[in-house]
């Protein structure tokens, strides 16, 4: 069983003629055993990631008591 993804730390991909962005990911599996394989995101996928991230990278930091 998968339990939860982490990325990879190689850069994210922009694949102009098929309009995806790859982000390499890890697998976790609840037997410790891992797996590496990619997020694929179409360009809105791609935007609500961003936003997402914006989000959370904005919360921590309210967390931390920084102004940002």
């Amino acid at each position: 069983m998968i339990t939860h993804a982490t990325p990879v730390r190689r850069d994210i991909t922009y694949h102009h003629d098929d309009h995806q962005a790859t982000l390499p990911i890890e697998l976790h599996r609840s037997d410790g055993t891992t797996e590496t394989t990619a997020l694929i995101l179409d360009p809105t996928q791609l935007e609500v990631l961003y936003a997402q991230l914006d989000r959370a990278i904005g919360m921590r930091e309210a967390a931390a008591g920084h102004s940002g």
